[in-house]
Parts: structure tokens; sequence; C-alpha cells
């Protein structure tokens, strides 16, 4: 049985929770290996909808275990908030396991994140000020705390000390901030502990014998391939690596153990924060995008921007990620519209470009190629089989599965967890 990856393969709020979800039936573990409670995913199951933040979409399905890997940056706070939310409406959360290597944000890195974004100003690069990338810097600069920190006291004391040395400098003397106590972090932290302990596991461990023993793994990205630290369009990113190889190191699983990895796209295209989007439209069809869509942040609660697809971005993420497939969602969205843009490529300085620009200068001034396709009005949204869908549906997919570089094998067709045609197996 395959250890699946599963990503956004554009800017994130592709629909990764429903696919996820879709999936989370058959599959054993649901693994989150990056990103914090910045990434938000959306689940319908009947009449109900789920916002989750932090934790993996997999909680929702009562046979799957749900994993918070070590790649994950935890808010405890947020993490029992969202726990208590889903038992009151009678969600079995028990199963859920974090590993003891993950690091914590605590209430000092949001504070740095706000105030860091305040004073860059027109600069500033449109982080959620949850504090996920002072903890990720914490971690590589070797002053984070982890999980495991909570329950040794002394420890926990030394790291957060040795984190506000400098940082309280900072907050003094560059942004005219009060000192923090450390003691008053050290307390705030341990009232957690005990709340968090049943669920702190040696989560590499686990997920190795579970993907040797031929159980399903299922690792869950947070946000999208554009927004990776190292391949996304930096440093309009997020502080971590949501591409198929963040999996590996995220979850400490090896490449060999992965089979298939699934790009998740929307049929058009959406970015949340600053940053370049060639396809973004500031018109009546983008305005129109946005409310069809229901395009508004899960956790930010901003609106999304929106654009039509672009194919380009969509090579690209099939390149890094090493995509065997597609998840297309949002197709329903498209209704209504007698000819449809698609981004084929761009034009940079008087020259077609039909691939990703490795230059950010390049790409800020790309302006997208059209290719226009011809719309449908019928309701697409009871489509049971690829078949069912109007003719010029179906040959939307057809040109973006190639226009993209790997097959759709799944298309949504509606927000309900029923609403997705499934042409090819993911787990076969």
């Amino acid at each position: 049985m395959p250890a699946l990856v599963l990503l956004g393969a554009q800017w994130g709020d592709e629909g990764k929770g429903k696919a996820t979800d879709l999936l989370g039936g058959s599959v054993d573990y649901v693994v989150r290996y990056q990103g914090g409670n910045n990434a938000g995913h959306t689940v319908v199951v009947g009449d109900q909808k789920y916002a989750l933040h932090l934790l993996p979409s997999g909680i929702l399905s009562p046979g799957c275990t749900p994993v918070i890997g070590n790649g994950v940056v935890v808010d405890p706070a947020v993490l029992l908030s969202e726990l208590s939310g889903l038992n009151e409406r009678g969600v079995d959360t028990s199963k859920l396991l974090i590993s003891g290597n993950a690091h914590l944000i605590t209430s000092y890195h949001t504070t740095i994140d706000k105030v860091t974004e305040r004073f860059l100003g027109k600069r500033k690069i449109g982080t959620t000020g949850r504090g996920i990338g002072p903890t990720y810097a914490d971690k590589i600069n070797r002053v984070g705390i982890r999980v495991q920190d909570l329950y040794d006291e002394s420890i926990l004391t030394q790291k957060v000390e040795a984190a506000l040395d400098f940082k309280n400098q900072v907050l003094a003397k560059l942004y005219n901030r009060r000192a923090i106590e450390p003691q008053r972090i050290v307390e705030e932290l341990l009232g957690y502990a005990e709340q968090i302990k049943p669920f702190v596991a040696d989560t590499t461990l686990i997920l190795n014998n579970a993907i040797d023993e031929g159980k399903v793994v299922l690792f869950e990205g947070g946000q999208g391939t554009l927004l990776d630290v190292d391949h996304g369009t930096y440093p309009f990113v997020t502080s971590s690596n949501p591409t198929a190889g963040g999996a590996c190191t995220g979850a400490g699983v090896g490449p060999t153990k992965i089979n298939r990895v699934i790009g998740i796209l929307k049929a058009y295209t959406t970015r949340v924060g600053a940053g370049p989007f060639p396809t973004e439209l500031f018109d009546e069809d983008g305005e129109k995008l946005r409310v069809i869509g229901g395009e508004r942040g899960v956790t930010t609660g901003r609106d999304r921007r929106c654009g039509w697809f672009d194919a380009v971005i969509a090579r690209y993420a099939t390149r890094v990620n090493g995509l065997t497939d597609f998840f297309l969602t949002k197709l329903d969205v498209l209704t209504g519209w007698e000819q449809i843009p698609v981004c084929v490529a761009y034009e940079i300085d008087g020259k077609r470009v039909e691939e990703l620009p490795y230059s950010q200068t390049d790409f800020h001034h790309a302006k997208p190629v059209y290719e226009m396709l011809p719309g449908w009005s019928e309701d697409i949204s009871k489509a049971k089989s690829f078949a069912e869908l109007p003719k010029n549906a179906q040959a939307y997919v057809k040109a973006l599965e190639e226009m993209s570089g790997a097959p759709i094998s799944a298309i949504g067709v509606g927000p309900g967890r029923d609403e997705t045609i499934e042409i090819n197996s993911f787990l076969s």
C-alpha cells in the first residue's frame, strides 16, 4: 500500500483539506509535515463545515490517526483550543500524535512577528502575525523550544532565557517595547505540558513502522508550492518547505518510501498576501471568482486575490515536486463563463517564456499570455463521472492536464465531501 504526499500546487488554499478528507477513510495516518496555524483547511462533511488550522484534516476520519510531525511549529494555545472545539462537536481527537521534536510557538514569537511586520511598513511580507517565521528562525538559529522541552523544566528555563537574551535587546532598543520576563514564558509553557503530554510520541518511529507494515500514510502539506521558502516566490513565502521534499524532513521518512505525490490545483488561481501574481484580476471577473468561490482565507479572514489558471506555475509544481497526479478543485466555480482564459506562457521584456523564470525581477514583470477555452453553463455539481461533465468542461480539464504535465486523477465539482469525480484511484 502507498505512502502519499498531498500538497498545494499553487499559492495554497487549493482545497487540500477536502482532498485529504476524501482519502481519509482509506488512510491509516494523515501527517502534517510543515507550517503551523498560518495554514487553514475547510472540510465540509454533510451539512457540517470544519475549519482546521493546525490539526491534520484526517482528524475528521474515525479510522485515521492524525499526526503533527517534527517539521510543524505548534502554538499550544491554538492546538488545545482547536481540540476543544472539535470535542464539543463530537469529534474524537484522542488518536492525535505530536512529535516531541516539533518546535513551539511562544507568545514572544507572535510579538516579534507583529512588531517586525509593522516596522517594515510598505515593505512588509504579508505574514499572518502568528509567530510562524520567528519560530522557524529560532529553530535554524538553534535557540528554539521543542515540545519535549516541556517535560524538563531546567532545560526549558535555560532555552527560554537564551532565546530572550537577544530578543529583549531588539524589542527594547529597536522597537521601543518592554522586555519580556523569561520566567513568565516558562510558566506559561508549563501550563500546557500535562494537557499535551498524552499526544506526544516518537512519530518518526511510528510512521516508518506503519509504512513497513503496509499501512497507508498520507503526508499533508500546509501551504502551496509557490510559498515554499526555497522554491516559492521569495521573499513572499512561508518559512518552511511545503514541497514534496519537506515531507521527508518534516516527518522523518526517507524519499524511497514515498510512492505518489499528488498536487492540488484550483481550476483558476488565488493568492493571499503580498507578492507577484501574473494572472491576477482586478475587474468584474476577479470579483465574480472571489464571490462564487468563497475566496476568503480560513485562517486569516482576508479576501484572496483571484486570477485565471496559470499553466506555467502548474508545470513548475510538477517539476519541483515530482508530481504523479493532480486533484483539480473548484471546477464548478467556472460555470457560466462563455470563454475562459488560461495562461499558457509569460511575456517578459517582449519574449515569450513557457517556464517559470528563476529571476525574481523577471517574474515580477511577467505578463500572462492567454489561450481562450470555451466555457459551459450547465450545473456540474451532480456529476459523478467524467463523462457526465459537459463537453466543454471535459475539454477544459483535458487542456489543463496536457499543459500541466501530470494526469488529473480527481475533480472537485462542489464543496461537499461527495462532490468529487474520481478518475484514477490515488491508492492503487
